[in-house]
């Protein structure tokens, strides 16, 4: 079964709900800047040294279909029918692991670079792109019958807060582990010496 559809030949294309609009919408726009979140966030995921952030990743990306969905429906009764709708649950999952991550990891008071790990780097990326498609979120919030939630608004809100705190606590993994490796080597050199 060939993947093109030929549909969009003249420049529309379907929402979820089956309803066409032009490609160039604010809809579109916003919900492909999502899908494109959602790329960078299954690339930092591969370079996650972390177990737990790699699982938390992974299931993000699965919320990030549901997040994109829903963008791309005008009626959200068909929405509901054949997808799960972002909950106050999820919200209250992001908003547990920031809080949890940023008790345990050390105190910042100024900027930081955007990731010192490969992982920190995409997942800083993937926050930009996030805050990006959060703009283009309010913006399409505003619009006459956008029948964007309250919930998708601070679920958005808090991915960007969410994908910061996963990135430093990557960068901070990766710093203590080459502490780790670089005292195992000094280590061995000692012992070597003695012997």
């Amino acid at each position: 079964m060939a993947i093109y559809t030929k549909t969009g030949d003249k420049g529309s294309t379907s929402l979820f709900d089956g309803q066409r609009v032009k490609k160039y919408s604010n809809r579109v726009d916003t919900y492909g800047t999502f899908d494109e979140c959602n790329t960078v966030i299954s690339v930092a995921e591969k370079f996650c040294q972390k177990v737990e952030n790699k699982e938390f990743l992974i299931h993000l990306q699965y919320k990030m279909f549901q997040l994109a969905g829903e963008i791309a429906t005008m009626n959200q009764e068909n929405f509901q029918v054949k997808s799960e709708q972002i909950s106050e649950d999820d919200i209250h999952s992001l908003e547990s692991l920031i809080d949890r991550y940023t008790s345990e990891l050390p105190k910042i008071t100024t900027f930081i670079l955007p990731g010192t790990s490969l992982a920190g780097a995409h997942l800083h990326q993937a926050r930009a792109v996030c805050r990006r498609g959060e703009r283009m979120l309010v913006q399409l919030s505003e619009e006459e019958n956008s029948h964007i939630r309250p919930d998708i608004l601070k679920y958005v809100n808090r991915l960007s807060d969410c994908l910061y705190i996963i990135a430093r606590d990557e960068d901070h993994y990766e710093k203590q582990e080459k502490r780790v490796d670089e005292i195992v080597r000094r280590y061995k050199e000692e012992s070597q010496h003695v012997e």
